[in-house]
């Protein structure tokens, strides 16, 4: 690309021009490319003059480079008037190219030929450019708006999801024999059974690690009986079934959103619609009912092995035998912290089956969409589990505690 110097009215040098001969080997050979050459006029506003032929064969792959240049004349100020008069040929390849400006097709100052007149003007209904194409000068309102419309989207969609489900459950109230308990069972499996390890090796160490930490300080003030209410009030109300949820949203909420992404990518949503099976009763209810009996049965394992680790520890730390460990839970932890971490459990199994399915089905079929669906899952469904364990948390703080 070529720079030089032009004059218009005025006599004030342009910034920048195309060559429109650039390449050409002799007069005629080629088509002359898209070009343009700024001026000022009198008024002291800046005069686009575009040149050539602005069509996928004049613009040649140089879209970006003379999108980049003439968005600097745009961003200058409001002082701009485009003349196409002449411009050869235009088709959409040069239109759409213009309109990415956020200028060219909403300016009022525009000059073209008659036979151009037709396309400027369907281009100049558009509302705007799509986000993706607008300038790098986009501010916060254009963030905002797009945080908006996001929300909004998801709003929209996770409550009809909601609504969809509340109306199959009713169909299956009255219809037992169609409830797929089959699939309830393999995901029962899959997302508690086959979590068994990765839980006990986590809630093990958590208790290693507050046991021993809990000991330091309670040595200092005498006060080392008090480690089996600190240790069993923390883990079977609070890090039990915090746990359990956040290791089963990392593990099964991610493969329920990919498999509902697999899924679309393979069109099968697309056929269990074809053949008139809900994809809310064969799919999502299944995820849902299968988490909210496993989660808990998970907090539970969770919550022994977390005190045994947390006994082992201060059996070594302090001195404390496992049988004295064990007599003294009941009197040290009100039974109910146990049944408000089962709640928690089965609270935290539907809010990630539903986050899951959620994000889920907004996936499109593309790999890329997939990847990024399903860490939008995780990520949104671990945050949910701690928002509402503080829920949890400010509604109960008077129940179950000394």
């Amino acid at each position: 690309m070529a720079r030089g110097r032009a004059t218009g009215e005025g006599g004030v040098t342009n910034r920048g021009i195309i060559d429109s001969r650039r390449g050409q080997a002799t007069a005629g050979a080629r088509l002359e490319p898209a070009g343009y050459v700024a001026r000022h006029d009198e008024r002291g506003r800046t005069v686009l003059v575009l040149t050539g032929h602005w069509t996928l064969r004049g613009i040649d792959g140089r879209a970006g480079a003379l999108a980049s240049e003439l968005r600097g004349y745009v961003q200058e100020g409001d002082k701009v008037v485009w003349d196409c008069r002449e411009v050869r040929t235009l088709d959409n390849v040069g239109a759409l190219v213009l309109w990415r400006l956020h200028g060219f097709a909403h300016h009022g100052g525009i000059q073209v030929r008659p036979e151009h007149a037709a396309l400027c003007e369907r281009w100049s209904q558009r509302q705007a450019p799509p986000e993706s194409l607008r300038p790098a000068r986009a501010g916060a309102l254009d963030t905002l708006m797009s945080l908006e419309r996001g929300l909004r989207s998801h709003v929209l969609d996770f409550t009809a999801l909601l609504g969809q489900i509340a109306l199959d459950s009713g169909r299956l109230v009255r219809r037992p024999d169609r409830i797929p308990w089959k699939d309830v069972s393999a995901t029962i499996y899959e997302a508690g059974v086959r979590a068994l390890g990765i839980t006990a090796l986590v809630g093990a160490l958590v208790g290693v690690v507050m046991s021993y930490l809990s000991a330091l300080e309670l040595q200092a003030f005498g006060a080392q009986s008090f480690i089996v209410n600190i240790l069993g009030l923390s883990i079977m109300r609070e890090l039990g079934p915090l746990l359990a949820a956040i290791l089963v949203a990392g593990r099964s909420g991610s493969a329920m959103a990919a498999e509902l992404g697999v899924m679309r990518l393979t069109e099968e949503l697309d056929a269990l619609s074809a053949m008139g099976i809900s994809q809310t009763v064969r799919l999502i209810l299944p995820k849902i009912v299968a988490l909210a009996i496993a989660l808990p049965l998970l907090v539970i394992w969770t919550d022994a092995v977390g005190l045994l680790g947390g006994m082992v520890a201060a059996h070594i730390t302090l001195g404390i035998s496992i049988p004295s460990f064990i007599h003294a839970i009941p009197s040290a932890v009100p039974v109910v912290n146990f049944l408000l971490g089962l709640l928690k459990g089965v609270v935290f199994g539907i809010v990630v089956a539903l986050i899951a399915c959620h994000f889920g089905l907004r996936i499109q079929p593309n790999t890329l969409s997939l990847g990024l669906e399903t860490t939008n899952a995780v990520v949104t469904a671990i945050t949910a589990v701690i928002f509402f364990d503080a829920m949890f948390a400010i509604a109960f703080r008077g129940v179950g505690l000394p």
